[in-house]
């Protein structure tokens, strides 16, 4: 099956000579979530203009559902929704009206009935009389997301969709977003927090000064790059490591009371035994063992760091 988004060596540098996206290659299945982590300024937001029509590139193509981009803006334009990471919405206006003037927008048809769904489900049903400026941060973020959801898109833009929001409020967007996959749409996000991407996301792609660094599935990503550690409490605490212990990779605590092996989640073999061995060989003895598996934030920091 052909990918629905197909990006291909995407470049962009603006005016005052600055290179915000090079060569950026990457596709997009129809009915996944896909992640974009990557730290301010690394080239998010202006490879969602891009996609979205916002933006112009410099070089490179994209193509939406085989139609490209720039032949084919309304086609394509149409069959993305944008959420953007700023909060611009006319405050004096009803949510109803916002949602129904952006279906507008766009030359369908009134349709109540959609309109109505939409709100519903993003629990803004009896906020719909209410003027956007009487709604709190969380709520008018909602509304953007109802604004870009009105001309019933197959694409699902966020930039930064949980930005400025309270811990619950953020949890039921995640539950937002599943529920719109689950209904056939295709949702990019870009997020500063990682848990968001390993809570939703099918792949995540990290991007960096530029550059795609990494696009996986998350469980695979996990996987590949992963790491666990075995943490030894120790009977006796050690002021240095022995000469005998420096082939494995090891970390000691300040006070010398832990000891840290981190080894790779691919191996064939984790060394934990023959570590095991060589310290009952120096008589050091532990009282209990605990095992640490690295997070995807974990993941994302040595990435960015040895990208950079």
């Amino acid at each position: 099956m052909a990918p629905l988004i197909e990006i291909k060596n995407l470049a962009k540098t603006y005016g005052n000579g600055f290179t915000a996206l090079k060569g950026v290659d990457l596709t997009i299945d129809k009915g996944e979530i896909l992640a974009l982590l990557g730290p301010n300024g690394a080239g998010k937001t202006t490879l969602i203009s891009i996609v979205c029509g916002i933006v112009n590139a410099t070089s490179g193509s994209v193509s939406v559902a085989g139609h490209d981009i720039v032949r084919d803006y309304r086609r394509t334009r149409g069959m993305i929704g944008l959420v953007p990471q700023e909060l611009t919405t006319d405050a004096f206006e009803t949510v109803w009206a916002t949602a129904s003037f952006s279906r507008g927008l766009f030359g369908l048809a009134p349709n109540p009935a959609h309109i109505e769904k939409v709100l519903k489900t993003l629990s803004l049903w009896d906020k719909k009389d209410s003027r956007i400026m009487t709604l709190s941060g969380g709520m008018k973020r909602r509304v953007l997301i109802a604004k870009a959801l009105a001309h019933e898109p197959q694409i699902l833009f966020l930039d930064e969709p949980t930005a400025g929001v309270d811990v619950s409020l953020r949890k039921d967007m995640w539950n937002t977003v599943r529920e719109l996959r689950e209904s056939g749409v295709t949702v990019i996000l870009t997020t500063h927090y990682i848990e968001e991407a390993e809570e939703m996301a099918d792949r995540v792609g990290v991007i960096n000064n530029g550059e795609i660094i990494v696009v996986e599935e998350k469980a695979e990503l996990m996987r590949k790059l992963g790491k666990k550690e075995v943490v030894l409490t120790l009977n006796k605490p050690l002021k240095s490591l022995p000469k005998a212990l420096a082939g494995f990779d090891l970390t000691l605590t300040e006070d010398g009371s832990k000891l840290a092996y981190a080894y790779a989640t691919t191996g064939k073999r984790t060394g934990i035994t023959r570590l095991l061995d060589t310290l009952a060989a120096q008589n050091i003895t532990f009282s209990d063992l605990d095992t640490v598996q690295s997070s995807l934030e974990d993941i994302f920091v040595s990435l960015v760091e040895d990208g950079r």
